[in-house]
């Protein structure tokens, strides 16, 4: 849904790029914010909310109305109650015990890998890209923008249907494969265009190998980022060493989103990807060095082997 928000985004950029409508383009981002509004208002309140502050007669009825069946809420209701006697101690714990930084320290590397791919440069500066292809209408700008999220769309179904069958550390390593060949090839197409005889080709090729990239990464470090950053935190600290990794995940967002248009003016086009092409085949080697493949591993035993010490990479054995 995700995908889904930011290809609707482009839709919309683009209708009112003909017009060059700036000031629509950021209001519009105003209706869907409405609808959640109006629509949050009908929510019930989280029946895990409703338990840990004493209201289980309330919480149970939510439950009923989610599932249908009284049966499955009672389940759920006792599955709430358990998780409710673990209380969080996420810094303390971070604090005393090594081997809760260490899977803290993983959940912020993953997200840091995840931010310096690259991808969210090819999100952000579409039209500059295509630009730099020698795409110089805004109509082709925009229209090959949506096609990214087209195939950002349907990327992620790739990895839906590979992530509990292929594991997630193989489908990691084929995405940041697929990312770092792409986004070589259009650093050379951008050294190409740059000597300014360079073939109609040339142009088609870097923005098909930029839907390369998108895809590589949909399928892969997009999604399966979160799903680990969740697995590998111990429960008691779990809230705590999410909430880091989410931080991280943001801060190097800002950074690389801030800096592409630097590296593209001080390093060239064709350097800036290379250099990302060089990020993520390193990542290749962080992805087998330290990530561990939990794919049916119960959460139990991640966590049983983190504390035994375990090296990280062995954790979901």
């Amino acid at each position: 849904m995700v995908t889904v928000g930011i290809l609707a985004a482009f839709l919309s950029d683009t209708a009112f790029s003909y017009s060059g409508n700036w000031r629509m383009m950021l209001m519009v981002i105003a209706l869907p914010a409405v609808l959640l509004l109006l629509t949050v208002i009908r929510l019930p309140d989280s029946p895990r909310w409703l338990a840990a502050v004493g209201r289980i007669e309330e919480a149970s009825g939510v439950l009923e109305a989610l599932h249908g069946s009284v049966e499955i809420a009672r389940e759920e209701m006792k599955d709430i109650k358990d998780a409710l006697k673990i209380k969080q101690d996420g810094w303390g714990l971070f604090k005393a015990n090594k081997n809760v930084r260490r899977a803290v320290f993983l959940g912020v590397l993953l997200q840091a890998m995840q931010q310096f791919t690259g991808f969210n440069v090819i999100m952000y500066y579409s039209p500059k890209i295509l630009s730099l292809a020698g795409f110089s209408t805004t109509e082709d700008q925009m229209i090959g923008t949506v096609i990214n999220g087209i195939v950002f769309v349907l990327s992620t179904f790739i990895a839906i249907f590979m992530v509990d069958k292929n594991g997630r550390k193989p489908t990691l390593k084929i995405g940041f494969g697929v990312m770092a060949l792409s986004m070589a090839v259009v650093g050379v197409c951008m050294s190409m265009l740059e000597t300014g005889t360079a073939d109609v080709s040339v142009s088609y090729l870097a923005a098909i190998m930029t839907m390369v990239s998108i895809a590589g990464f949909g399928m892969s470090a997009g999604p399966i980022v979160w799903v680990l950053c969740s697995e590998i935190q111990p429960l008691k600290s779990r809230e705590f060493g999410v909430a880091c990794s989410t931080m991280t995940n943001w801060i190097t967002c800002a950074i690389v989103g801030a800096t592409f248009l630097t590296l593209v003016d001080t390093l060239g086009s064709a350097h800036t990807f290379w250099l990302y092409a060089l990020l993520n085949g390193f990542f290749i080697v962080l992805t087998m060095a330290y990530v561990p493949e939990t794919k049916n591993v119960t959460l139990e035993n991640i966590e049983k082997n983190l504390m035994e010490g375990k090296k990280l990479r062995n954790i979901g054995c």
